[in-house]
């Protein structure tokens, strides 16, 4: 029988569960996902690195680990929050089971918690901090090192999931050569580029971009990662000098936070964030709607980007309006704020891999 647990939310909303995952505290921000599958490349994603998980698919586990459908060496994020955990798993090619890859990572998990009621706490509420432990006893003791916790709004967090050391993917003559600055890259993005005959380079978060140049690249891409962008005054700094120097340019999720922030516009945190699988966006280029997949917290200012003359914008959620792409009008340089190399997810957006390396 699992040992007991408890949720505790930074507004003092405490929950009790079962202890799932490792044995351990631990303190992240609440946010949700509404996928039905994929949890593993959710689970593997550094842009959740800082955050607990909550899963409202019921039954997480199901289908165990495969080393194959990792985004990332190691999971990112700080705990799960889901109704029913599966210790056993049916797929005959899965490699371990979800309780001992939870184990072997000390990442924590609750169970038997009503998701349904704590996403619409959070949705009302908005995102905030809480802590998961299986110490039940002392609950006063818990709620005061949750309060002394720092919130998401300020915090850079890409330098402790970024690669350590440059390397290299791809032959070496491949047509095309980009530079790829790791905020916290998934693995299926690189993927996406490896398979239209790229080579690529994978640069440290806080890389010159001096050091860029010398290499020759065809374009730089500007990775998906965790944290608040506008904290990141090294990575805002070096895509200015990029601009400047007219390389294309292709950013995705964090990536396209920065390059508007080197563009003048501005970055706010959103209430409860977009995350999932099912997320509708309008390409205002064509008018067609894409069904896209989606991991931030933070979003650009779609008031801050209107009087920029440079910046056009591409494409907008259909859910709330929010900023989903921006071009600029007089370099080859585009982002987009959902995740077009779709893991899990549909594959509406993949061209935009492919109108990248046109313009190179």
């Amino acid at each position: 029988m699992s040992q007991k647990a408890v949720l505790i939310l930074a507004d003092g909303t405490t929950l009790f569960g079962n202890q799932e995952g490792a044995n351990v505290t631990k303190i992240g921000e609440l946010c949700f996902n509404t996928g039905m599958t994929g949890y593993q490349e959710l689970f593997t994603d550094p842009s959740y690195f800082g955050q607990m998980l909550i899963m409202t698919s019921n039954h997480i586990g199901n289908y165990g680990i495969h080393p194959s459908e990792s985004e990332s060496n190691s999971p990112k994020i700080f705990g799960l929050i889901c109704k029913e955990f599966s210790k056993k798993y049916s797929r005959k090619d899965g490699e371990l089971d979800l309780k001992s890859y939870f184990e072997k990572w000390e990442v924590p998990a609750i169970s038997g918690i009503d998701t349904r009621f704590l996403v619409r706490h959070i949705r009302k509420n908005g995102s905030m901090n809480a802590i998961i432990s299986s110490d039940i006893e002392n609950i006063d003791a818990l709620k005061k090192q949750l309060s002394e916790a720092p919130s998401m709004k300020g915090l850079e967090l890409a330098s402790n999931v970024s690669t350590k050391e440059i390397y290299e993917l791809g032959n070496k003559d491949a047509k095309y050569k980009i530079a790829v600055y790791d905020f916290g890259v998934k693995q299926n993005i690189l993927n996406c580029f490896l398979e239209r005959d790229c080579h690529l380079t994978i640069y440290p978060c806080k890389t010159p971009i001096e050091e860029i140049f010398s290499s020759k690249p065809n374009g730089i891409f500007l990775s998906n990662g965790p944290g608040d962008p506008a904290s990141m005054d090294y990575a805002i700094k070096n895509v200015k000098v990029a601009l400047d120097s007219n390389i294309p340019i292709f950013g995705i999720c964090m990536g396209h936070q920065i390059l508007a922030l080197s563009l003048g516009a501005t970055t706010y945190k959103l209430h409860n964030g977009h995350r999932g699988l099912n997320h509708p966006v309008l390409n205002l280029k064509n008018q067609k709607s894409e069904i896209t997949s989606q991991n931030h917290g933070f979003g650009v200012d779609i008031d801050s980007i209107k009087n920029i003359e440079n910046i056009e914008l591409t494409h907008i959620n259909l859910n709330d309006d929010t900023v989903e792409g921006i071009r600029c009008k007089d370099k080859k340089a585009f982002s987009v704020q959902y995740h077009p190399e779709s893991s899990p997810g549909p594959h509406d957006s993949r061209y935009l891999f492919d109108d990248f390396l046109n313009q190179l």
